[in-house]
């Protein structure tokens, strides 16, 4: 059995938070070595043996780990209990086109696949309330992070200045060059361009940054935010990177758990 070798996150007690690395799984080439998404052309055995590696590392069933398909857009998907009564093949329909995730549930590992992108979890330290979430240049211009925020306000009233947030591994603002299109989106919709866009020859986005605008602009306090701090393209040995190692690459799983 591979294990997996885990960037963890300090969280409170009975709250697991963490990031896969390359690191401790089966694959090869540009999906080795660990990799647990089944939507990226990685071989399915190879998906598999590195998903049962992670169920036994987190004393999970391979089943209450949950990764959605994601598709750019802003759906959030609340997973109850009842979810897991479902059969795989409606569990697999209601994870289709889904970009965030939010549970109360113990012992459910919701998380997110990215390769340049930006992960963010949040979690509520007490009241054991938590989100995943993909924010790629596509989902920060349409505030997904203040969507998921809303949801869990809408689902559990959970108070956004009590939560807490994690910005995992992702593409800096060094590496991501985008077109004056692009720009001009986050410009004309009201981001405050000013300390998250350099020009170099062409304009770079931090990606990051302005997420983690968007977390404190929804009542999150900046002392509430962990930052990574890793940038995929720089560390593509240890991190999957989409822009270094091609879109037939494998995918980290950003994820959390609580007991």
């Amino acid at each position: 059995m591979p294990k997996p070798l885990l960037h963890r996150y300090p969280t409170p007690q009975g709250i697991t938070a963490f990031s896969t690395t390359r690191h401790g799984g089966v694959g090869s080439g540009t999906y080795g070595e660990f990799n647990i998404t089944d939507y990226c052309g990685d071989a399915p055995q190879a998906v598999a043996a590195n998903l049962l590696a992670l169920a036994e590392a987190l004393q999970l069933p391979p089943a209450r780990i949950v990764l959605p398909h994601q598709t750019h857009g802003t759906v959030v998907r609340q997973v109850a209990e009842d979810f897991f009564a479902l059969s795989p093949t409606t569990r697999t329909m209601l994870l289709e086109g889904v970009d965030a995730l939010i549970t109360a549930e113990p012992q459910v590992c919701i998380g997110v696949s990215t390769a340049d992108c930006i992960p963010v979890l949040l979690y509520h330290p007490h009241r054991r309330v938590a989100a995943a979430i993909h924010a790629g240049w596509r989902g920060t211009l349409q505030r997904i992070c203040q969507q998921t925020i809303a949801q869990l306000h809408t689902a559990f009233h959970i108070d956004p200045t009590e939560l807490h947030a994690i910005i995992g591994p992702g593409i800096s603002v060094d590496h991501f060059e985008v077109g004056q299109e692009v720009y001009d989106q986050f410009a004309n919709a009201g981001f405050d361009l000013t300390e998250t866009a350099v020009w170099h020859d062409k304009w770079h986005l931090d990606l990051p940054g302005i997420n983690r605008q968007q977390l404190i602009e929804a009542g999150i306090a900046a002392a509430h935010i962990q930052a990574s701090g890793i940038c995929t393209f720089a560390h593509p040995d240890d991190y999957f990177s989409a822009r270094r190692l091609g879109i037939a690459s494998g995918r980290i799983f950003t994820a959390i758990v609580m007991s």
